[in-house]
């Protein structure tokens, strides 16, 4: 009886559910959105890889011969001239050495003077005379090694440069053998970019490059821009010299190097930067990065159809610059979309298209983002 009655009950209520006007659904208003016309235009833009900053030429100073310091001439990161005197290594005994050594020279010499005119009078053989020559030959030889080490007690530049860390002061013991150079002398006044690029990059790069070979393909790569550590643009453009040519099986990349003039120093060697490569599109359609949205790794906007609908579209990104997006496919200049407030929008809702210039859309992103 009770089931009977609530059945009953439902269906008075879907009987005057159905009879009310009131309850039919009412069209979806349209709200105001700007829109913007997609433009041609023309810009750079720039692939960055980490590089690392190296003296023209890094020459290591080592020791010759094993002492002690006893004077450091120059400090870390002064200018230096080849030949110039940076060290100084203790000397005492090689020069006592070296007055014995000298006295056996004078020795040998007085012997070889005594033996000649006997040989010559036929007095002695003169195999008596060439054993005292080789004595002195030998004591000649013993002189001048010392000598040569007493000389190699002094350190020099091996270059025109810039000094680096001197990690060695008085009284450190050094020798030849040790691992770490007593300092590195760096010409500065150029410096070099080491950088890499991955296999597919390396091959997009040759192949965007005009030349028939490496080599005629290197003279044209454009001029490359360094961004020194502190985000700031160095002031000089730089050429790309050398790729290695090969990819290293390791990490996949190819090395490049990249020459820049160095004129105020501010680059030395250690140094890290960016290099930004640019790379020119010509008449192609953009689109803001903030009239778009991204699902599931596509790339959409919102097209306005019929000038009073929105409808999702996708999008193919052949490059961002300046949080402009260049357009592969997808969308065609002279097309409009909706310019902000994609990401409250569903496919196919009514809008009331405010159209706004696209200049003063790109230039509100430009200092929002600076």
């Amino acid at each position: 009886m009770i089931q009977r009655y609530g059945l009953l009950v439902a269906s008075l209520l879907l009987l005057i559910s159905c009879g009310n006007p009131d309850n039919e659904s009412a069209p979806q208003q349209a709200l105001p959105y700007p829109v913007v016309e997609i433009p041609v235009t023309s810009l750079t833009g720039y692939t960055s890889y980490p590089a690392s900053i190296e003296g023209r030429v890094n020459s290591g100073v080592r020791a010759k011969i094993p002492g002690y310091i006893t004077d450091v001439l120059v400090d870390e990161g002064q200018k230096v001239s080849k030949g110039q005197p940076l060290f100084k290594l203790e000397t005492a005994s090689l020069t006592q050495d070296a007055e014995a050594a000298q006295a056996n020279v004078e020795a040998a010499r007085v012997e070889v003077n005594r033996l000649k005119p006997l040989v010559e009078k036929n007095i002695i053989s003169e195999v008596q005379l060439e054993t005292a020559l080789a004595r002195l030959s030998q004591a000649e030889a013993s002189y001048n090694s010392l000598a040569a080490n007493i000389e190699y007690a002094t350190i020099r530049s091996p270059l025109d440069g810039y000094v680096g860390s001197i990690p060695f002061r008085e009284g450190a013991l050094v020798s030849p053998s040790d691992p770490e150079p007593l300092t590195v002398v760096t010409d500065i006044n150029e410096v070099h970019a080491y950088f890499s690029m991955n296999e597919r990059e390396y091959l997009n790069f040759l192949q965007n490059t005009e030349g028939n070979g490496l080599q005629e393909k290197i003279k044209n790569f454009p001029p490359v821009e360094l961004q020194m550590a502190n985000g700031q643009l160095y002031d000089f453009f730089g050429e790309i010299e050398t790729v290695s040519g090969q990819v290293n099986r390791s990490s996949g990349t190819v090395s490049f190097r990249a020459s820049f003039p160095n004129p105020t120093r501010i680059l030395t060697n250690g140094n890290s930067g960016t290099i930004r490569i640019p790379k020119l599109w010509e008449n192609v359609a953009v689109v803001p990065e903030t009239s778009t949205f991204e699902r599931q790794g596509l790339v959409y906007v919102y097209k306005v159809q019929g000038d009073t609908m929105a409808v999702s579209s996708i999008i193919e990104v052949a490059d961002r610059i300046n949080n402009l997006l260049v357009i592969q496919s997808g969308i065609e200049a002279g097309e409009q979309i909706v310019a902000r407030g994609a990401g409250t929008l569903s496919n196919y809702t009514p809008i009331e298209p405010q159209a706004v210039a696209f200049d003063s859309l790109a230039n509100s992103i430009e200092l929002v983002f600076r």
